[in-house]
């Protein structure tokens, strides 16, 4: 599903935050990308980036923030959806030709991966994932964009179509000052294991989903 969206200006973008590093290629199972190191110039996070083809401010480019989750994207956990959706994007982008996956390094939505793990104790017990967290006295979402806007500002971009199903993610990066022109829903096969994590995204973080029936 696609849908329009109202976008702001990029004039005013700035990339005073970040510093690029150093660009390479890197050939995939999903086609072959370059790949982007950058750094923040405010704190210890890094960030890598995922494109392909030609970035200009006045094409609209598919683009994904996608927080890191070991778990998903490395381990393969069916606990959740993410390293499936960041396989998903890379695919969508080979097909377009075009676009960016903008990695950073925000664990957990931010609680990092020990308190996630500490969380997923939690929910072995029975707690969902926000419950978990507010458990464990620590914030339900503590990710923050600015600095991938950023990102996606020095490659040369204004206008997006945001692969997400999170809309405080939306909100984020318009404010930052990106222009999104649409967003582009991305859903996954899921399994049994991850169906509780799903709904939880959608009726308590309010994300974009169409939850299958069981």
């Amino acid at each position: 599903m696609k849908e329009a969206l109202s976008g702001t200006c990029c004039d005013s973008a700035t990339t005073e935050s970040v510093e690029r590093v150093a660009i390479a290629a890197l050939p995939t199972d999903y086609g072959d990308f370059q790949i982007a190191g950058y750094r923040s110039l405010i704190s210890d996070e890094e960030f890598v980036v995922l494109f392909k083809g030609k970035m200009e401010r006045n094409v609209p480019t598919l683009v994904r923030i996608h927080s890191q989750c070991l778990t998903g994207d490395v381990f393969a956990s069916t606990k959740c959806d993410c390293g499936r959706q960041l396989h998903r994007t890379m695919q969508m982008i080979q097909q377009e030709g075009l676009g960016a996956v903008v990695y950073q390094q925000q664990e957990g939505r931010g609680i990092g991966i020990l308190n996630k793990i500490r969380a997923y104790a939690l929910q072995d017990k029975g707690a969902d994932t926000v419950e978990a967290n507010e458990r464990l006295g620590l914030a339900v979402d503590l990710r923050e964009y600015r600095q991938c806007a950023e990102i996606l500002f020095d490659l040369g971009l204004c206008k997006v179509k945001v692969i997400s199903n999170n809309p405080l993610k939306l909100q984020a990066l318009e404010e930052a000052g990106l222009k999104i022109v649409e967003r582009v829903s991305i859903e996954v096969d899921s399994t049994e294991k991850a169906a509780a994590y799903l709904r939880t995204k959608k009726e308590k973080l309010g994300h974009l989903l169409e939850l299958k029936k069981s």
